[in-house]
């Protein structure tokens, strides 16, 4: 067992690895002894439980979804970094945002952390970016769907996938209106059209979703290229035009050529038609469905379980039933006397010196209303993102930077704009021995960023043969994250350390032990430097 010492090092590296606080000793922070704790209250906060969120939260459109990740961990293996996505990972958690002050249908807040590390105290600076909606929901306009819902019906979904899809869609429906347009098709070894056209509230349409019944193989091209034509043929400037992609295989009949399936979404992208996927089982395609998601500027989700597919299906349903805003640009600039180093929870992000721009397809309501809102999964926890921020040495003043928000509201040809001004109560190379943190939020989204983090590393050490390597981040990370627990308790951060204690386990079950001492780190651990 490594000492209390040795740990505090060690939980550092993993820790602080995402912020790129470890600099030489001797820089400006605060803490005794040169460490500085991240369970602790922040100035003008007092610790103690983790409250629910407040207000409604705005979650992104777009690929996301952390379950392939979570399945490999159940199922004994060991994920490769490849099936890691940060959207997700963010996605799953309820973030405290606070009430929504603005008076358009999206408000964006920055919120400020400023922390030393574990180690020697350096200063880490981070600011949260969060999205709420201060509108009444249930006076929202929200336009007509035109809706082509594609099922994989091959041999594969006998049994529990296609009873499961046709209950998921069973309560969709219960959710759609009259004014929506719904065609609903079958594929396996070619396309059928089990519905046409129909009213959301048709019966017609109950009767093709028991229609479903599974054979044959999968014809995902056939599939695909009938949901998009059927869209198209009703497509309307007015309406909602979308497909739902649902397959657990990859494709093994007519046009199997994954380039030649992106190109047939891209069409019909440009033309305005979305395209979400959802991907189950153990022998679908992840590339290729993220990659049409991405395309589509749709969603893309994994089900580790047949049964979330009702989870998934609800979800998509309120994105239909709420768009909140589309074609989003967030610009974030920072003052003299700040770098930004990076930006975590949307993979829309193209960083220049100084500045960040991230672009997002849309925004939807984020179904979760708690960190303990989690009956039908953790998906849909809202749309907090991360931007790291580095004090130059020396620098003085308390401006930290601008953001602002713009976007389309989807009944109108109005475009939002909105600017949030930053500024800190401190010094830019100021480190309280505390933390200081802004909003509650702040406190769980380093946490949060930290998790990923580890997982990433683990997850790359650990493909190229480096188990020792892994096992050195996820040990002191798990220690890290219980001491934060003990002191703030929070269901997800909960379930992320469960995940950690799992990736521990499948390593140690093929034989690799973790080091009895590991010694402090000699240069910035961070791996994008």
């Amino acid at each position: 067992m490594m000492n209390r010492r040795t740990k505090a090092a060690a939980a550092a590296l993993a820790l602080c690895t995402l912020t790129g606080c470890f600099s030489p000793a001797g820089s400006d922070g605060g803490g005794a002894d040169g460490e500085a704790g991240l369970g602790t209250a922040g100035a003008g906060d007092s610790a103690g439980p983790m409250d629910d969120g407040v207000g409604p939260a705005v979650g992104q459109g777009g690929a996301q979804d952390f379950g392939q990740f979570r399945q490999i961990l159940e199922d004994g293996g060991i994920p490769g970094p490849e099936t890691l996505d940060d959207v997700g990972f963010f996605a799953e958690h309820r973030v405290e945002l606070g009430e929504a002050t603005c008076d358009d249908e999206v408000c964006l807040d920055g919120t400020l952390a400023v922390m030393g590390n574990m180690m020697n105290g350096t200063n880490c600076t981070m600011l949260m970016l969060g999205m709420t909606t201060p509108i009444d929901i249930e006076s929202m306009p929200r336009a007509p769907l035109n809706l082509a819902i594609a099922i994989d019906t091959s041999g594969s979904m006998i049994g529990a996938p296609i009873e499961y899809v046709r209950t998921g869609l069973t309560q969709m429906q219960g959710v759609l209106r009259p004014e929506d347009r719904i065609t609903l098709i079958g594929f396996s070894d070619g396309a059928h059209v089990l519905a046409e056209n129909v009213a959301g509230d048709d019966p017609a349409l109950g009767v093709a979703i028991d229609s479903l019944e599974a054979e044959g193989r999968t014809n995902l091209y056939a599939g695909l290229r009938a949901a998009l034509e059927h869209v198209d043929t009703s497509a309307d400037p007015e309406t909602q035009n979308r497909v739902l992609l649902l397959s657990d295989g990859e494709a093994t009949t007519g046009l199997v050529n994954d380039a030649r399936v992106r190109t047939l979404a891209d069409a019909y992208a440009a033309d305005g038609i979305s395209v979400s996927t959802i991907g189950m089982g153990e022998d679908f395609d992840p590339v290729l469905m993220r990659g049409l998601a991405e395309t589509g500027g749709g969603a893309f989700y994994f089900l580790e379980d047949p049964a979330a597919v009702t989870e998934v299906f609800l979800e998509e349903a309120q994105a239909f039933l709420l768009p909140l805003a589309q074609n989003v640009v967030i610009d974030a600039e920072v003052s003299e006397g700040y770098s930004l180093r990076g930006v975590f929870g949307t993979q829309r992000a193209v960083v220049t010196p100084g500045r960040a721009r991230i672009e997002i397809p849309s925004l939807q309501l984020a179904h979760r209303v708690s960190a303990s809102d989690d009956e039908g999964g953790r998906r849909g926890g809202g749309g907090a993102m991360v931007v790291e921020l580095t004090p130059e040495p020396g620098a003085t003043g308390r401006d930290v930077g601008t953001l602002r928000l713009t976007y389309d509201t989807p009944w109108s040809d109005e475009r939002v704009e909105q600017e949030v001004e930053i500024r800190s109560p401190l010094e830019p190379t100021e480190t309280p021995e505390d933390g200081f943190f802004e909003a509650e939020g702040t406190r769980k989204a380093f946490v949060m960023l930290n998790l990923y983090a580890g997982f990433e590393m683990a997850a790359v050490r650990a493909a190229a043969g480096d188990g020792l390597g892994a096992m050195a981040v996820l040990e002191p990370l798990a220690d890290a994250v219980e001491d934060w627990l003990d002191v703030f308790p929070d269901p997800d951060i909960e379930d992320d350390l469960r995940y950690v204690h799992m990736f521990i386990e499948n390593l140690e079950a093929r034989g690799v032990e973790a080091p009895m001492d590991l010694p402090p780190p000699a240069e910035d651990p961070w791996p994008q430097d």
